[in-house]
């Protein structure tokens, strides 16, 4: 697993600079090609909510690409941000092997 210092592209962020702005859509257009609410895309282009795989079989078929792609978006920024999160990181930490964990109880 790759993490980087800087954060990864989010969703929303793909969406407005690769689609939205190339194919000159707005968000109510694509809420209405996606069969969602405005405000659930708004809130997807702004990083407030986060892509279900549903959400994504819809970006796929909307945009002519696959789940994957978006999925693996959301993941990498998830992934990010539990490991640039301080009360997250810490928690991280904590976990051990399997094995090292219960080495001493022998």
């Amino acid at each position: 697993m790759i993490i980087t210092k800087c954060q990864p592209v989010s969703v929303g962020e793909m969406i407005i600079e690769e689609f939205m702005v190339p194919l000159e859509i707005t968000q109510g257009r694509l809420a209405k090609a996606m069969g969602v609410s405005r405000r659930t895309v708004n809130e997807i282009c702004t990083n407030k909510r986060s892509i279900t795989v549903d959400t994504a079989l819809m970006l796929a078929k909307v945009f002519n690409n696959t789940p994957d792609f978006w999925l693996n978006l959301q993941r990498r920024n998830d992934i990010w941000k539990a490991l640039h999160t301080p009360k997250r990181k810490a928690r991280i930490d904590q976990a051990r092997p399997i094995r090292e964990a219960f080495a001493s109880a022998c």
